[in-house]
């Protein structure tokens, strides 16, 4: 199968990611569970751990953008008029909600990376003389003969998508059905350790993300307690 396009540049992280996945594997063996499917969850479980306290700070500003929506709103349509007036009090909105428009997007550019180079890692990872067969896959090095991965692909993206997804307009609405979709279409033809590393993602992201979220209502329901 040919190589991504830009798979040299996070060649760097790849080989250390193909390591680490083969460390894991020869670990697991040892203690009779040799499996590159469960290498493969074992490490983006490990990945997704490391990276959680920059996912706890997107959706906690995700969160507070969230909330402050309805009155983003009403000062759009009050100074619709008046740009300059807009922007002032659109800023001294965000001052005094203590939100940071672009706090949500810093820690997404730093994973960026990351994900990209796990990608290209499950996309050409060499399996050596392993058979790489996982559950009812032959060959993870292959597609799901039973479109399965696909399936899963999808319904995780959607329903991460819904657990992040506050209010919705017509072209959210577009996007929460369109992208699942795409996702598990391109899946069918990708190899099936790099889908059984999407699902495995989007599972444990599903679960940080309500964990994150009942952490922040807790402290809500706190704050007004104590107020």
């Amino acid at each position: 199968m040919e190589e991504p396009l830009f798979s040299g540049i996070f060649s760097p992280i790849t080989n250390l990611f193909s390591t680490v996945l083969t460390v894991l594997y020869n670990l697991l063996d040892n203690f009779g569970f040799g499996s590159y499917g469960l290498a493969i969850i074992l490490l983006t479980v490990i990945i997704k751990i490391i990276l959680y306290p920059l996912t706890k700070k997107q959706i906690q500003s995700m969160k507070a953008m969230q909330e402050i929506a309805p009155k983003m709103k009403k000062l759009q349509e009050k100074y619709k008029d008046d740009p300059q007036a807009l922007q002032q009090k659109m800023v001294a909105l965000y001052q005094k909600a203590g939100v940071n428009p672009l706090a949500g997007c810093l820690p997404m550019l730093i994973q960026m990376p990351i994900l990209m180079a796990m990608y290209y890692t499950f996309f050409s990872f060499d399996y050596g003389g392993a058979q790489p067969s996982f559950l009812w896959i032959p060959t993870l090095s292959d597609t799901d003969p039973l479109y399965i991965l696909p399936i899963l692909a999808a319904l995780s993206t959607l329903l991460m998508q819904k657990i992040s997804t506050v209010e919705m307009n017509q072209q959210t609405k577009i996007m929460m059905i369109f992208f699942p979709l795409f996702m598990g279409f391109i899946s069918i033809n990708l190899p099936a350790g790099l889908v059984l590393y999407w699902v495995t993602q989007n599972v444990v992201q599903i679960l940080q993300q309500l964990l994150i979220y009942r952490n922040i209502d807790a402290n809500s329901n706190s704050n007004k307690e104590a107020a």
